[in-house]
């Protein structure tokens, strides 16, 4: 396994790479240097709009961090010509993929990987090897959990029973395409705040908080701690949040009609809705092994009716 610190800080590429991407700078979506009104309190905190201190160190720490990853492509090209002169190529499986996303002065937040949105939650997966369709695309949610069995299964073993991840296998040689729906529905993200008791010199009021960098803006803390259940599949795309912190926080999106999370809709929906959210969130927490992968409310759930309970299937 290649492990590579790149695009991690310090963000220092190589020196023939030193002068790439100057007239680059971070994607300025829908999201970028708004203000997170409607968000927990260390989105709300941010300074917004953003301070020209802040948004130049958001500009230089992307060409950066796009340098580094030009020495993970070299490296990349090197193992596959290595593989190619040994003739192994053929019969190597290639997983390629990251362990978080990045936030980039989404929500005035200037750089960090530790928020609940998709810009932080969503990483790449691309997969080569013999068998495995040239440019195919696989819908079906996945996450990194599942890369440990797939290994194991492309080995000719079978994976643990009572691990929460699932072999992609099923998916990569499907035998029949209608079986394969449905692979996995839910599952969670989870965040267990970090700290330091005195926060970052130099800032004041940063006491438990931490990595409040530039302009004393931080980017996590004691009181920043969250578990979340995202919901995907042909008729859902929802994202259900609950904080435990000072003001037992809850944000709930509907990625179908709000793509980048701008809307927290936790307190206009019905609190039926919520507490079926909060039944699957606390069944996915507790779940163990291929029960974690499809969790259903038992009862009708047509937005009025209550939802009695939760069945783990």
């Amino acid at each position: 396994m290649a492990s590579t610190p790149a695009c991690h800080s310090p963000f220092d590429s190589a020196p023939q790479y030193e002068e790439e991407f100057k007239d680059k700078n971070a994607p300025r979506g829908p999201s970028f240097n708004k203000h997170g009104s409607d968000k927990h309190w260390l989105i709300r905190r941010a300074k917004t709009p953003m301070s020209n201190v802040s948004l130049q160190y958001v500009d230089s720490t992307f060409k950066k961090r796009w340098r580094t990853l030009l020495s993970v492509d070299d490296m990349v090209e090197s193992i596959v010509n290595s593989l190619t002169e040994k003739k192994l190529l053929d019969n190597t499986f290639i997983i390629y993929t990251s362990d978080n996303g990045f936030h980039l002065g989404q929500f005035s937040l200037p750089n960090d990987k530790r928020q609940l949105y998709e810009f932080d939650v969503r990483i790449p997966l691309l997969i080569r090897g013999p068998g495995v369709p040239k440019k195919k695309v696989i819908a079906d949610p996945v996450i990194n959990i599942d890369i440990m069995p797939t290994i194991v299964n492309l080995a000719g073993l079978t994976p643990p029973s009572d691990v929460d991840g699932a072999s992609l296998l099923p998916l990569l040689f499907p035998k029949n395409d209608t079986l394969n729906t449905g692979f996995r529905e839910e599952f969670l993200v989870e965040h267990q705040g970090e700290w330091l008791l005195k926060g970052t010199p130099g800032c004041k009021n940063v006491d438990y908080l931490c990595t409040c960098v530039p302009d004393c803006v931080c980017e996590d803390g004691l009181n920043h701690t969250y578990s979340c259940i995202r919901s995907l599949n042909d008729s859902t795309d929802t994202m259900y949040c609950e904080f435990t912190d000072d003001e037992n926080f809850i944000e709930f999106y509907n990625l179908v009609k709000d793509p980048h999370q701008l809307a927290n809709i936790a307190k206009t929906v019905s609190p039926t809705v919520l507490s079926d959210q909060n039944k699957k969130l606390i069944a996915l927490s507790v779940c163990k092994g291929p029960s974690c992968r499809k969790i259903h409310p038992v009862g009708k759930q047509d937005g009025n009716s209550p939802v009695k309970t939760v069945k783990i299937l």
